[in-house]
């Protein structure tokens, strides 16, 4: 494959501290999730991390899912949300698959009514968040809907299996499966199959990674125009001591470590697994990923890891930007306020433009 060319569009200075509306967010989640429930979730998955015995591991993953809906119901009843739901329509279809007995994923699509009947529309394949164990694709819809309106695609939103239910592979495998289908029937879905873009949050991000690794590995990487990965889980760096660690990392890694246990049929053989840890996957696969850009944030948990496999990414020639929003954390990204501010819809959109849409 060719050496990628950065078009180098975002350069956002990097402070070491929040400011402005960024701050301002970060205020809203802090008063929010320091008293009540929210407060008590939070204490309790802090807690229950330290304990690795199976009746902690099924608590702190009850605990993790009533988090994950407290912050779906937020997304819900913000107004912006809501009025793009409006303005979009919302159909569905199921990919069958094999590779894990049969099963069926769901996947639902959004599409601004302006474009419904319309054909060689650009389109964004998208898994949620919610660490690979937690959430539902729908809890992200109303986001989606927004993004749609504000992107100009058509989205397709997948549901892939959660662990500890379904274990890696098996959750990234749903999700590329969804993709190849999409691909392979794009224009009897009213979508352009030279401009898709596979993404996704947090723990979707670690899906749509290994869905590149899968891509790689099977040559191909050529279905996808893009892959965007947006403040991804990459890596065991968890498992590193957290006194090398930012502060935010610090916070979470103790989480990170029971969530990957969660996601692997094995920790130890799989430790060398590109399709667990997409950050270890070679330096040849690495040269056949799709065009990549990476998007974090600077106080986000997964910064060092994420920033590490931009770096591999880049040196492998397929790297097109690494953004890093100033001041952000992983909470704040996640915020629907943050979500429509021109720091992220902004970006989002000139990605698409410049990178999708052409």
């Amino acid at each position: 494959m060719e050496r990628l060319q950065s078009k180098n569009l975002f350069n956002f200075p990097l402070k070491g501290i929040a400011e402005g509306p960024v701050a301002e967010f970060a205020a809203q989640i802090k008063k929010i999730s320091s008293s009540g429930p929210p407060a008590e979730i939070g204490r309790k998955i802090n807690e229950l991390a330290l304990n690795d015995d199976a009746q902690s591991l099924d608590q702190l993953l009850l605990m993790i899912r009533a988090n994950n809906d407290g912050l779906a119901m937020v997304m819900r009843s913000f107004p912006p949300f809501q009025e793009a739901a409006k303005n979009t329509s919302t159909t569905e279809f199921k990919v069958p698959t094999s590779h894990d007995g049969n099963f069926d994923v769901p996947v639902e699509v959004y599409t601004p009514n302006g474009l419904v009947g319309k054909s060689g529309i650009s389109a964004y394949i998208f898994a949620h968040g919610g660490g690979c164990v937690s959430g539902k694709a729908r809890d992200s819809k109303p986001f989606l809907a927004f993004l749609a309106l504000s992107a100009n695609v058509v989205v397709f939103n997948v549901d892939y299996r959660l662990a500890p239910e379904t274990k890696a592979p098996n959750n990234v495998k749903d999700f590329y499966e969804a993709v190849k289908h999409i691909s392979k029937n794009a224009k009897q879905l009213g979508v352009d199959p030279g401009k898709i873009c596979i993404g996704g949050e947090s723990g979707g991000g670690y899906i749509c990674l290994g869905t590149c690794v899968l891509l790689a590995q099977h040559d191909e990487s050529h279905l996808i125009k893009l892959a965007l990965p947006i403040i991804p889980m990459v890596d065991d760096y968890a498992f590193s001591s957290p006194h090398s660690m930012t502060v935010d990392e610090r916070s979470g890694y103790m989480v990170m470590r029971r969530i990957w246990t969660m996601i692997s049929a094995d920790l130890s053989t799989q430790s060398e697994d590109p399709l667990l840890y997409p950050g270890k996957a070679s330096d040849e696969i690495l040269a056949r990923f799709p065009p990549t850009i990476v998007v974090e944030g600077e106080f986000d948990m997964f910064i060092t890891e994420s920033c590490r496999l931009a770096t591999r990414l880049r040196n492998a020639g397929r790297l097109l930007e690494l953004v890093v929003f100033p001041g952000v954390t992983h909470h704040i990204c996640l915020w629907p306020g943050f979500r429509i501010s021109e720091m992220f819809d902004g970006t989002m959109k000139k990605i698409f433009d410049e990178y999708l849409h052409k």
